[in-house]
C-alpha cells in the first residue's frame, strides 16, 4: 500500500474517530437540555456545590481556564482526557484556604498502565466547615443550643484516559459523593466526560468537558441535582522559545444552574523552572481576578517536585488562597 493511500487512512480514521466523539458529547448535552433550561429560572439551586471548587493552584492561577490545558494528575478533575500527558507517576495534594475558617484538600495519584494502554488516575476531595455553632428554632438565633457541629463534603474519582489516535484522547471519571453532618448524611454519584485533540501547532489544544453528570442526591427528604457543567476550550503557545514559553488559554462553561460562565488565563515559564501566571473570569457572582505562580525542582535523571500558588479574589469574601505541591517520578 502506498504512502499516500495509509496517510489517506488515517485521516479516515481521525475524521470517524473526531465524528464519534462529538456525537457522543453532543448527544450527552442533548439529554441535559430540558434540566439546563429549567434551571436557569433556578440559579444557585444545585447541591454538592463543592464539586465545582477548583483544585489547582496552577488552573486557579490561570482563571481556571484549564480544559485544554490539563496535562498533569490534576486532569482527574478539569479533564480526564489530559492524563495521556503522564508519562510515569505523579502526586500531588492541594490545600485551599476559603473564608469563614472552611478548609478543601484534594489528592490525585496517577499511573500510566503499560500493559493495556492508557492513564489511571485517582482523586479524593474533602471539604470541612469547621466547627460551626447550632441554632434551633427553639433556641433562637443568639447562643444557640451550645452545641458544635461540622459540614462536610467527601468525593473519591476514578478516572482513565487514552489516546484514540496519535493526537486525540478521550478520558472518563467516575466518582463517589458523600455528604455528612452530625445527625445527617447522604451521597450519590457522578460521571465526567471529556475530549482533547492536540492540532501539533505551537502547543494548539482543543477540548470539550462535560463534569458531574448524574442523579439528584437526596439529604433529609430533599432532593437536589448535581451541578453539571459543560465546558470548551482551547490553548496555545504565543512565545516558544528555548527558555521562554507564555501560553495562552480561553474556556467557555454552560453550567447547569447558572448563567455561561467564560475564563481566560496566561502561563508565562522561564527556563523550564519558573512560573508566573495570571486571569480573569467573567459573569461570575463576585469573583474576578487570579494570580499565582510556582517553581519545579528537578531531582534524579526524570524526576521533580513542583510547588505552586494562586491567589483568587473573592469578591466581599475577600480571597481564597491555593497552594498545590505535586510529585512527578
Amino acid at each position: 500500500m502506498s504512502l499516500a493511500s495509509n496517510t489517506k487512512l488515517s485521516g479516515v480514521s481521525l475524521r470517524r474517530t473526531l465524528t464519534l466523539s462529538l456525537a457522543i458529547l453532543l448527544t450527552l448535552i442533548a439529554l441535559l437540555m430540558p434540566s439546563t433550561v429549567n434551571a436557569q429560572a433556578k440559579v444557585g439551586t444545585t447541591g454538592s456545590q463543592f464539586l465545582e471548587l477548583g483544585v489547582s493552584a496552577r488552573a486557579m492561577g490561570m482563571a481556571e481556564a484549564f480544559t485544554a490545558a490539563a496535562d498533569d494528575i490534576s486532569a482527574v478533575y478539569y479533564n480526564p482526557a489530559g492524563l495521556v500527558n503522564l508519562f510515569g507517576y505523579e502526586a500531588a495534594f492541594t490545600l485551599i484556604l476559603m473564608p469563614a475558617d472552611v478548609n478543601y484538600s484534594f489528592f490525585a495519584f496517577g499511573l500510566p498502565l503499560e500493559s493495556v494502554g492508557g492513564v489511571l488516575g485517582i482523586g479524593i476531595y474533602s471539604l470541612n466547615s469547621g466547627d460551626m455553632i447550632e441554632t434551633t428554632y427553639e433556641s433562637g438565633e443568639i447562643g444557640g443550643t451550645g452545641r458544635t457541629f461540622r459540614w462536610q463534603n467527601n468525593a473519591v474519582s476514578i478516572s482513565y484516559g487514552r489516546y484514540l489516535t496519535d493526537r486525540f484522547s478521550i478520558g472518563l471519571s467516575v466518582k463517589y459523593i458523600g455528604v455528612d453532618t452530625h445527625d445527617y448524611s447522604a451521597s450519590g454519584w457522578a460521571a465526567d466526560v471529556g475530549t482533547n485533540y492536540d492540532t501539533g501547532f505551537r502547543g494548539f489544544k482543543i477540548a470539550m468537558s462535560i463534569s458531574n453528570f448524574g442523579p439528584d442526591i437526596t439529604l433529609i427528604s430533599k432532593s437536589a441535582p448535581l451541578p453539571i457543567n459543560f465546558k470548551f476550550g482551547g490553548t496555545i503557545n504565543i512565545i516558544e522559545s528555548e527558555n521562554h514559553v507564555l501560553t495562552f488559554a480561553a474556556e467557555g462553561a454552560h453550567p447547569s444552574d447558572n448563567l455561561e460562565k467564560y475564563n481566560t488565563g496566561l502561563e508565562y515559564t522561564f527556563n523550564d523552572r519558573f512560573v508566573l501566571r495570571g486571569g480573569s473570569r467573567f459573569n461570575y457572582d463576585e469573583d474576578g481576578l487570579t494570580a499565582g505562580g510556582g517553581v519545579r525542582v528537578p531531582f534524579g535523571e526524570d524526576s521533580e517536585i513542583r510547588f505552586d500558588y494562586a491567589f483568587q479574589d473573592f469578591g466581599i469574601l475577600t480571597e481564597v488562597h491555593r497552594f498545590t505541591m505535586s510529585l512527578a517520578f
